[in-house]
């Protein structure tokens, strides 16, 4: 009994000490292992004659091949031109000496395959059984591009498209002004394209960038997947080896510095209920250099993974957003460091604060070593996982070759990552993190934020900027003595037609839009005070169609009827007036003059509009013309902007002749006036809600 007693002891302290051995394992973290060995996949390389650098890496798993043309176009200024070579590049497809646009994407169609095209050369892929059906369609593209005229419009006016959704785009700006500022706008990285640059750029000056550029000497085909090297070696030449090389020339620029002290750069976007925050400068780090992978392991910690430090701060602890990121950028010319989130206007100050306070914590204090193995474990995990991609191997074997990188940098960069240690990252943070000296550009209300903002200046100013990047100078930009919102709506009232639109008992108008090559009209109907019909159309069939009576309104879409209700119904009230500012006092609008600011290069004024309901809109008038040019809206938490281009007479009374609306659909509308009737016969039954 009693050898039994001390064996039943014995086994319950076995278990007491495992117990704690357990609980002590819980409360540490495992110490890391070796760096995984990584055998990366074998990337073959030959240089062909003509100067192109050809690098193979085969995988059979799959019956498909890839094919890269990149064509290392140095950097270059396009100053009045700019956006030239993004429009010259996606035109490469759009036909060649041999076959129109619809003949290439026909037979890329028929083989089930890919190609594309851009300033940087053509990619393309297919089943392996089509690659040299593919590389023949390839290599006329690459060599033999016509750049019709008919598709360069196109190209062109969607471009002209895509930059006027931007411009309402708070992030695009950002993006914009952030390069403009940490780069400048003479070196190419600082360039922005504007309607003006588009403008300009022609056919030939597209043609001009591909006969200086696209040269084999400063490119590189990359082939990926089911192939062999010795096949590779045969249809390389076959298909690239009648390109032509020839001198490239590089250009020298200034290197871009960061600001010599900490200064707040601001960009107004009226109505915006968020503000979009940059802390931003540029860096010199290349690619490859001793630093990139301590510094990339520094950055993750700090705001590239979804557990980093502004992460943590700023949305989980502070719920000022829904997610905040860095990102430190090596370039062989000149990179950038960016910390950014977009925040609610009520916290635009406080979330700058614990952006600057994580940089400086980053700076100031050692990264325990739990946070530095996590997140070395993170960016090892995302590493392993990227070489399940055979391009991966070939995107290695690319930057090896144009970047001059040690032939076993990514063999070994697992290795080099777990050496990695706390006093690096505090070397890193000490040399690349910078918030004393850097540009803390914020992209929002201005009306809302910007007082409060000074204090994140060195010198407490704050410097504006359009969209584009370009200084505001604020001298001149003060108000008048003597104006007020009153009077800027008298003037514009004055302008528009003055004692004749008290004269204005009914009016039609037409107006007509094109959306993906379909016409939508929008008939308009208004029989004084403020009746109101309003029907869009397209092909012929209403879509939709809304009914005022001046009291009571309904809408119907697709036969569904709904009536105007609330906060709706009591701003149609004030909205179914013909130039409803005429009677704005009487019914209960505030408005408020905020101030002069830049539209399209003239100063406008700028006047906040409340409705009774709380709506609010805010309206600019050209200072010289006494015209109204811009309405900002906010409609359910979506900004729609509506640009008033150019004005049209109709008996002595001015009506807009084209406004551009963004913020309704994901592209701008331009819708163009057709038709306006003022005080002829119209039936009073338009107007009857049933």
């Amino acid at each position: 009994m009693k050898n039994i007693f001390v064996l039943k002891t014995l086994v319950l302290l076995l278990f007491a000490q495992i117990a704690v051995a357990q609980n002590d394992f819980r409360k540490t973290a495992p110490k890391p292992g070796p760096a995984p060995k990584i055998e990366l996949g074998k990337a073959e390389q030959f240089t062909m004659k003509n100067g192109l650098k050809v690098i193979v890496v085969e995988n059979h798993k799959l019956p498909r091949v890839s094919f890269q043309i990149f064509v290392d176009v140095p950097p270059m200024v396009e100053g009045e031109l700019t956006g030239t070579a993004k429009l010259a590049g996606q035109l490469l497809n759009k036909g060649t000496t041999t076959r129109t646009k619809a003949q290439i994407d026909e037979t890329v169609d028929f083989m089930g395959a890919s190609l594309n095209t851009s300033q940087t050369g053509v990619v393309g892929s297919c089943l392996s059984r089509y690659t040299d059906k593919l590389l023949e369609v390839m290599a006329d593209v690459l060599l033999n591009p016509t750049f019709p005229t008919e598709e360069f419009d196109k190209s062109k006016k969607q471009a002209v498209s895509a930059l006027a959704q931007s411009k309402d785009d708070p992030n695009a700006i950002a993006e914009n002004v952030a390069s403009a500022i940490n780069f400048g706008k003479n070196h190419p990285y600082g360039e922005v394209v504007t309607e003006k640059t588009l403008e300009k750029i022609t056919v030939d000056k597209c043609k001009v960038f591909y006969q200086t550029y696209f040269k084999p000497n400063i490119s590189y085909l990359i082939i990926t997947g089911d192939i062999k090297l010795a096949d590779a070696k045969k249809i390389a030449p076959k298909y690239f080896g009648d390109w032509k090389q020839d001198d490239v020339k590089k250009s020298k620029f200034d290197t871009p510095q960061k600001p010599a002290a900490a200064q707040l750069d601001f960009v107004d976007k009226a109505g915006a209920v968020q503000s979009v925050i940059n802390v931003t400068y540029p860096i010199e780090l290349k690619n490859g250099a001793e630093d990139a992978i301590k510094a990339s392991v520094m950055n993750t910690i700090l705001g590239s993974y979804f557990g980093s430090r502004l992460m943590q701060n700023l949305r989980e602890k502070h719920a000022y957003t829904y997610g905040a990121r860095s990102v430190l950028t090596p370039d062989p010319v000149i990179g950038y460091f960016n910390a950014y989130a977009s925040v609610r206007n009520e916290v635009t100050d406080s979330a700058i604060v614990e952006f600057l306070a994580e940089l400086n914590r980053l700076r100031k204090e050692d990264v325990p070593d739990e946070e530095l193995n996590m997140v070395k474990n993170v960016m090892t995990g995302n590493f392993a996982r990227s070489l399940e991609d055979p391009t991966t191997v070939a995107r290695f074997a690319l930057n090896t070759a144009r970047f001059n990188l040690p032939a076993d940098y990514y063999a070994n960069y697992l290795k080099n990552l777990s050496m990695v240690s706390a006093a690096d990252i505090k070397a890193m943070a000490a040399k690349y993190i910078s918030p004393d000296k850097a540009h803390i550009l914020v992209v929002g209300n201005k009306d809302e934020v910007a007082d409060k903002l000074g204090q994140f200046s060195a010198d407490k100013k704050l410097r504006f900027y359009d969209t584009y990047g370009n200084p505001i100078e604020q001298a001149g930009m003060d108000i008048p003595t003597g104006a007020t919102a009153q009077t800027v709506l008298s003037d514009y009232l004055n302008a528009v037609g003055g004692k004749k639109l008290d004269e204005i008992k009914t009016v039609y108008m037409n107006t007509s839009a094109s959306i993906q090559g379909m016409e939508l009209v929008t008939e308009l109907n208004h029989m004084a005070p403020n009746k109101l019909e309003m029907a869009q159309s397209m092909m012929g069939n209403i879509i939709m169609q809304s009914v005022f009576d001046g009291e009571k309104g309904i809408n119907i879409q697709q036969g569904q009827k709904s009536p105007m209700e609330g906060t709706d119904l009591e701003d149609m009230k004030i909205d179914g007036h013909l130039f409803p500012e005429r009677f704005y006092q009487q019914l209960g609008v505030k408005t408020e003059l905020k101030g002069i600011e830049m539209i399209e290069g003239k100063k406008a004024y700028k006047i906040q509009v409340e409705y009774p309901s709380g709506a609010k809109k805010t309206h600019y008038f050209d200072m010289e013309t006494s015209l109204k040019v811009r309405e900002i809206e906010d409609k359910r938490g979506t900004l729609v902007t509506n640009d008033i281009k150019g004005y049209m007479d109709v008996n002595g009374i001015k009506f807009p002749a084209s406004i551009s609306i963004t913020g309704v659909l994901p592209i701008p509308l331009t819708m163009s006036t057709k038709e306006v009737e003022v005080n002829g016969e119209m039936d009073a039954n338009l107007f009857i809600v049933k």
